[in-house]
């Protein structure tokens, strides 16, 4: 009972006193207080934009359904993969009407991401109950990003993608571009991934590699080897420029395959804003490219 109260304690913090919350945890995780006067780095620019800014607009960003809409306004429609369906309920899944292979995924979360091959055995049943699990999950009450909470839950089917070209990476590569109000700045780019790690590289614009930037193991600094600069990368630059724009800090996530070039997602508080994989000078290098928009009062979501 105790835990229990403790959770809905914390639950009515992120619902409207998210402030709160990040004072209450900062000193455990970075061993000090958050500046919320002269926030510098990477993580408290992110946790002062989630209680001082205009956050309309992220939740929007943050769905994976909404977010196919944002990308055709802004003229990108033609990145997009193929949608397959919407449901509001798994069991309202009709598996016979997909396609041998697909991907299936939440939309109002992190990690709910589920690549079915028919051809493969796979339980429905099991599968179903997961998602329908995932549906009554408030994703933003963990690491205090209320607007995730804002995203009405739904489960989506999207085209699989696969590149048998690359023999490089076992897994499709991902761009994943820091930008700034439509400026990008760096990329962290991740590649041979599994459900339980990934192999990163960190470039800038002018395909630098700086293994420097992590804090980590080989594994984040060098992994397998250097990513090659991909084709058309000046395109996917010119992109990530439009989907960014009006939006202090945002990561846009791009595939690239064979030149043919997709959007993936939109990310407003990358690492929950709470990154550790990054030096200490890294954090701050990035959080000086964030220009934080007029102080709004505390907001109370």
């Amino acid at each position: 009972m105790i835990q229990e109260l403790k959770w809905q304690i914390r639950k009515l913090l992120v619902d409207h006193y998210p402030k709160l919350i990040i004072d209450h945890e900062w000193p455990h995780q970075f061993g000090r207080k958050i500046d919320w006067d002269n926030p510098r780095d990477l993580n408290e620019k992110i946790q002062w934009l989630i209680c001082y800014s205009d956050t309309s607009q992220w939740p929007r960003l943050a769905d994976k359904y909404r977010v196919r809409s944002f990308v055709e306004e802004r003229g990108l429609g033609h990145l997009l993969t193929k949608l397959y369906g919407v449901w509001d309920d798994a069991n309202g899944i009709d598996y016979d009407a997909l396609p041998e292979k697909f991907v299936l995924k939440c939309n109002h979360d992190s990690g709910s991401t589920f690549l079915v091959d028919k051809a493969a055995c796979f339980d429905k049943d099991a599968l179903n109950a997961t998602l329908n699990q995932k549906l009554r999950r408030k994703f933003g009450y963990r690491n205090c990003e209320p607007y995730y909470n804002k995203i009405k839950p739904l489960i989506i089917a999207e085209e699989l993608l696969e590149d048998k070209s690359n023999s490089f990476s076992s897994s499709i590569i991902d761009y994943k571009f820091w930008c700034f109000d439509g400026r990008p700045y760096r990329l962290c780019v991740y590649y041979s991934r599994t459900s339980e790690s990934a192999y990163v590289n960190e470039f800038d614009l002018d395909w630098n590699f700086h293994p420097e930037c992590s804090i980590f193991t080989d594994h984040y600094r060098n992994g397998q080897g250097k990513v090659q600069k991909p084709i058309l990368f000046e395109k996917m630059v010119e992109y990530v420029k439009v989907l960014s724009k009006g939006f202090p800090i945002v990561r846009v996530d791009l595939y690239n395959i064979e030149g043919r070039i997709y959007f993936g997602e939109m990310t407003v508080t990358p690492g929950f804003g709470r990154y550790r994989r990054y030096t200490e000078e890294y954090l701050i290098e990035l959080g000086n490219q964030i220009v934080l928009p007029p102080k709004r009062c505390p907001i109370r979501w």
